[in-house]
């Protein structure tokens, strides 16, 4: 055993394959963002109020996943702190959270919890009426003469699992500062989230609004080429791979993010085999890994519950589908509702002996599908009548088909 660990750790001191591995990490901001100068411009002039001390408008930013959303707002920000920092008569302090993170965008407590945590103050995780909580944040913003940003990255997860009131609670809390100002940057995947909010709360925000358009397979080319150059090493990458890497991310919606992801999960491939190249059939490789390794394994270890949940989703989705409307049609007939789900697998748990859990559970098992990126799900608002859960799928047809089959391995099913 010992022998092979020195084989295995010998051949990666050799490193043959990276340079630099920092240029395709998810927290990276490089000194360029290609094809997003318009965004970047708007944002700009948007923000550029902040250099006077002034509040600027609340901005929301809409786009798709790894369409420069949060790489864009960071980079005119970095920029801003520069420039604020050399003339220290405005004090600008920009918080960044990302509001998916588990535990962040549960409650309305939390999130706050975790906006007081990065302005260095304190807060118990539980226990104070939320209005206390309120208090403390707006003392310690209040404390001194400054302008806040707050960029709430996925804003729309927050919305989904608690309520609009805190976007309006926290755009009125201007007119309760004497010293500071607040200001919102909201980064969202969905555009129409705004859409299902109370009007007063729309009508609190007075956002700008910007939208990302996906990639083309052209325009990721051209990024993975200068990430390339500034991560392998020359020579490294054959022929037709930035090409075959930018052709896999376009088919996703065009998502920049996802083509780093599988440039460099296939330099690691390369470099486990002891390669000295990464060819084309290692862009394959990523691919097939990123997707298996994603969603397959979480369904395959997945407890029994979550299964059936997830199982009820497909085979109603299925119904749904027909074959004979257009693809427009089928999107909106592929939609199911959690009351839909849950009286699906309340049936499916009494034909095959089940103990069914509660509607809250398995609602709670929706949001962690959600979390996974397996559904989509958007809340609707129906006035008196409530708010309902709209559901679909968010996987690839192959997917869904490998997921059901790996469900069915597991349970006879009646």
């Amino acid at each position: 055993m010992a022998i092979k660990l020195d084989s295995i750790f010998e051949s990666f001191n050799k490193n043959v394959i990276f340079k630099d591995k920092t240029g395709l990490q998810i927290d990276y901001v490089p000194k360029e963002i290609p094809y997003r100068d318009h965004e970047i411009n708007q944002i700009a002039s948007i923000l550029a109020p902040l250099l006077r001390g002034e509040r600027p408008s609340n901005l929301f930013l809409y786009g798709k996943t790894g369409t420069g959303k949060t790489l864009s707002i960071k980079y005119v920000m970095d920029n801003l702190l520069k420039r604020i920092n050399q003339n220290s008569k405005f004090k600008l302090r920009i918080k960044y959270i990302n509001c998916k993170l588990k535990k962040v965008s549960d409650t309305e407590y939390r999130i706050l919890a975790e906006i007081i945590k990065k302005l260095d103050g304190e807060i118990p995780i539980t226990g104070l009426p939320t209005e206390a909580v309120y208090n403390k944040f707006i003392d310690i913003v209040d404390s001194e003469k400054q302008t806040l940003v707050l960029v709430l990255d996925e804003i729309d997860q927050t919305i989904k699992k608690i309520t609009d009131n805190f976007l309006y609670n926290l755009t009125r809390l201007n007119s309760e500062l004497s010293k500071a100002k607040i200001s919102v940057v909201g980064i969202s995947n969905d555009l129409t989230f705004l859409d299902e909010i109370d009007p007063r709360v729309k009508s609190s925000l007075s956002e700008e609004e910007i939208i990302f358009p996906p990639y083309n397979a052209v325009q990721l080319s051209e990024i993975l080429k200068k990430r390339a150059d500034d991560v392998f090493k020359e020579g490294v990458v054959q022929e037709g791979v930035i090409e075959k890497c930018a052709a896999y991310a376009a088919r996703e919606h065009g998502d920049a993010r996802r083509a780093l992801d599988l440039l460099r999960i296939a330099g690691e491939l390369a470099e486990r085999e002891s390669s000295n190249k990464i060819n084309v059939k290692h862009i394959d490789e990523a691919n097939n890994k990123i997707e298996k390794d994603k969603i397959l394994e979480t369904i395959r270890t997945g407890p029994k519950q979550f299964q059936v949940a997830l199982y009820s989703i497909i085979k109603l989705s299925e119904r749904k589908k027909s074959p004979q409307k257009s693809l427009s049609d089928n999107a909106k007939e592929n939609l199911v509702f959690t009351s839909e789900i849950y009286q699906y697998y309340q049936s499916l748990c009494a034909r095959n002996n089940f103990e069914a859990l509660t509607q809250r559970r398995v609602n709670d098992i929706i949001h962690e599908l959600e979390m996974f990126g397996i559904i989509n799900v958007r809340i609707i608002s129906k006035g008196r009548g409530g708010r309902m859960s709209e559901i679909k799928l968010a996987i690839s047809e192959n997917l869904i088909d490998k997921s059901k089959k790996i469900i069915e391995d597991s349970f006879q099913f009646k």
